[in-house]
Formats: structure tokens, C-alpha cells, sequence
């Protein structure tokens, strides 16, 4: 919650990257060292189902479990290498997901009993889908058990439009998109009501997950200033930004949202389909560069008899796509304000 703060009074957002496997993880690492600042690295459901292989059973969420729990002890092993903060997160979990996380939650308890800290650093419950006072509800409930060790809730309010990894919201009612203030301080007060909680809210404001042409996504960064100002009014404490937001649906968003989104107590941004892009792009450029090379394993314009296995060996070519992730990251730690804020 440190980190957080930290990125709310100073006026930064972390990056906050889904992966689908130690390749995307390695971008993850390689951008924040060289960015200097903080990651927050992300498992979706899917993601974690993938890292555990996709030929394992999931009819009990146990591959999406098994998966994200391996992630994030990967995760641990190889960021102290790195020099660089790491957020262990997870993303959308919609209600008939619940077990997913009860897992993980599980491996956290009893990971805090030998470490004294969660193995997880955050989850996010998304039932906006659910009437208000359900979605708090059930946050409420999970936000007790997070508490007792250490765990921040990550909540939705409104829909995020677009779709992404299982959560397809692209048919959506437009006004959903956009979260009301009030639903705002009533989830603030729901939840500030558990000892130790922490918590951020995702609250809608035209966000749509993936990237779209100019002029067919309306964000409205406003709805987080006039959120903040409602609850600041009730509180009456002197904290002009009580709630701290993230901002899902970031890619392809202009940097003036962004930043304006930053004033407004943003501290984490969701970048996904624009990293999926890089790091496809890395690969492509790889096998377009080396294209005669990869024809056989035997043959090339060097001769008849050179062998190619430098160039088909795959991890020539997922480097490629982990270079042009980090790269991209790195840009996006720019936008974020992200850049040398741990010196």
C-alpha cells in the first residue's frame, strides 16, 4: 500500500502488465529496471490456466490456479535479480470465478504463515455485472478475509467495454460505462468499514479493453476528478484524494487521458493489448529479418549445407518479442510519469 501511496503523492501510475508466461514476465522485469520504477505484474485466469498448459484439465479451476501460483513463485524467484518493486496481482474475476481466487487465496494464507506477508500483493473481484450492493457485498466479504493478511481488493464499478481473456462486455449498454460518484462513496464506505483494508477501484469512465480507432471510445477522466471531490466533501478530512483508482482498458489511450487520469489519483494503468501487439511485432520483424534462414533446418544464402539452427531456435525468436515488449513498456512508463521514481 506504500507503493501506492507513493505513486498517488507523487503523481505516477504503474504499469500494470498481464502475462502468459516467463517470456512476458521477462519483459516485465527488463522494462522496470531500465525505466527505473515500480511493475505490477498481472495473472488473468486464462493467463494462469496457459503457464499450467492447456492440455491440463480446468473443469475445477485447478490449471488457473496451479498456474498463477507457479507464476508468482517464479515471479518471487527472479525480481530480486532484477533490483526492481513488483505488485503480485490478478485480474478480472467475475463472480462464477470465485473459486479461482479462493485458491490462490489459500496458497497466500499459508505462504504469510512462513513469510509473514501473502504471496499474492492484490486481486481484483470485477462484479460490476452484479447489482451494487451485491458487488460490495461479496468485495466486503473477501475484503475481511484479505485484510487479515495483507492483501489488497482491487473493485469494478460500471462495465469496462471491449473484451479481453473471457470477459466480453462488447455489446454493453453504453451508460454502464460510466460510473456514477456516488457509487463511489458508497463502496468506499462498504469497505472502509473492515479493519485494514486496502483497496482501489476501477470505476468506469468509458474504458474499453483493446485498441480502437480515433473517435469511437469517449473516455471521461472527469468522473474520477468529480468522484473525488464528492467523497473528499463527505470526509471533510483534508484529503482532496481519498480513493485511489486504476484505469483499466488503457491501451491506445491519448497521454493527455492519462495524465489527466493521473491527477485525478490514478495509480495503476492496465496494458495488455498493446503489449500483446510488441511483443507479436518483435517476433515478426525477427522471422522477416531472418526469413531465408528459417526455411529448413538445412540450406540457406550462405550455402547449400549451412545448418540454420541458430536462427529456429526459439529462443532467438522470443527474445525478439521480449525486447519489443520491454521497449514498449518502457514507453509506456513515460506516459505513466513511471520513469526514475524510485531514486
Amino acid at each position: 500500500m506504500d507503493l501506492l501511496e507513493n505513486a498517488k503523492d507523487n503523481g505516477y501510475a504503474i504499469p500494470g502488465v498481464n502475462i502468459v508466461g516467463t517470456n512476458s514476465i521477462n519483459s516485465c522485469m527488463e522494462a522496470a529496471k531500465k525505466y527505473g520504477g515500480p511493475i505490477m505484474v498481472t495473472f488473468s485466469k486464462g493467463g494462469g490456466q496457459f503457464i499450467a498448459g492447456k492440455a491440463v484439465d480446468n473443469d475445477k479451476d485447478q490449471a488457473s490456479i496451479a498456474g498463477t501460483i507457479a507464476g508468482a513463485k517464479h515471479v518471487r524467484e527472479v525480481a530480486a535479480l532484477y533490483g526492481v518493486p513488483v505488485v503480485l496481482h490478478t485480474d478480472h474475476c467475475q463472480k462464477a470465478w470465485l473459486p479461482w481466487i479462493d485458491g490462490l487465496l489459500t496458497a497466500s494464507e499459508d505462504y504469510f504463515k512462513e513469510h509473514g506477508e501473502p504471496l499474492f500483493s492484490s486481486h481484483m473481484l470485477d462484479l460490476s455485472e452484479e447489482p451494487l450492493e451485491e458487488n460490495i457485498g461479496i468485495c466486503k466479504t473477501y475484503m475481511e478475509k484479505f485484510a487479515k493478511v495483507n492483501i489488497l481488493l482491487e473493485f469494478e464499478l460500471g462495465v469496462t467495454g471491449g473484451e479481453e481473456d473471457g470477459v466480453d462486455n462488447t455489446d454493453v449498454d453504453s451508460s454502464r460505462l460510466y460510473t456514477q460518484p456516488e457509487e463511489v462513496w458508497y463502496s468506499y464506505q462498504q469497505l472502509s468499514e473492515v479493519p485494514n483494508a486496502m483497496f482501489t477501484c476501477a470505476a468506469s469512465f468509458g474504458n474499453v479493453h483493446g485498441v480502437y480507432a480515433p473517435g469511437n471510445v469517449d473516455l471521461q477522466p472527469v468522473i474520477l476528478h468529480n468522484s473525488q471531490k464528492y467523497i473528499a466533501d463527505k470526509l471533510n478530512d483534508g484529503n482532496d484524494k481519498p480513493m485511489k483508482f486504476v484505469f483499466h482498458g488503457g491501451s491506445g489511450s491519448s497521454v493527455d487521458d492519462i495524465k489527466y487520469a493521473i491527477e485525478a489519483g490514478v495509480v495503476k494503468m492496465n496494458i495488455d493489448t498493446d503489449t500483446q501487439w510488441a511483443f507479436w511485432d518483435g517476433v515478426r520483424a525477427y522471422e522477416a529479418e531472418h526469413h531465408d534462414y528459417l526455411q529448413g533446418q538445412i540450406g540457406n544464402p550462405d550455402g547449400d549445407d549451412k545448418p540454420n539452427k541458430k536462427y529456429y531456435d526459439p529462443r532467438m525468436s522470443l527474445r525478439a518479442g521480449e525486447e519489443a515488449m520491454a521497449a514498449r513498456l518502457c514507453q509506456a512508463a513515460e506516459d505513466l510519469n513511471c520513469v526514475n521514481v524510485l531514486n
